[in-house]
């Protein structure tokens, strides 16, 4: 009865857990990669940067810039947050083979 009831648990945990993922773009899944992930990071934080006034002004008052120039700053950087995204390897190669931190 207590295994059954575990089971349920935990399907109903990776059914929530898949549905957050559909609903949220940010929350990831099994194939986002490092660059994706921090691509959403990057944005969300921009975002509440823009959000919270007090921050704004803040950084504004750090770069001595008008907050009308920081939040431009600020959204011309969420088209490409962290670069250019890196090549795609082709499928079947995997990605340790030329990772020179894994020797």
């Amino acid at each position: 009865d207590r295994k059954m009831a575990a089971m349920t648990g935990r399907e109903s945990l990776q059914s929530q857990l898949e549905h957050l993922q559909t609903k949220y773009i940010g929350t990831g899944h099994a194939d986002t990669s490092k660059y994706e992930f921090a691509v959403n990071q990057h944005r969300d934080s921009i975002a509440s940067y823009i959000g919270h006034y007090s921050l704004l002004s803040s950084f504004a008052v750090v770069e001595n810039e008008s907050i009308g120039r920081v939040k431009f700053n600020l959204l011309t950087k969420m088209i490409s947050p962290c670069g250019p995204a890196p090549k795609q390897e082709a499928e079947g190669e995997s990605e340790d083979e030329d990772d020179p931190m894994q020797d």
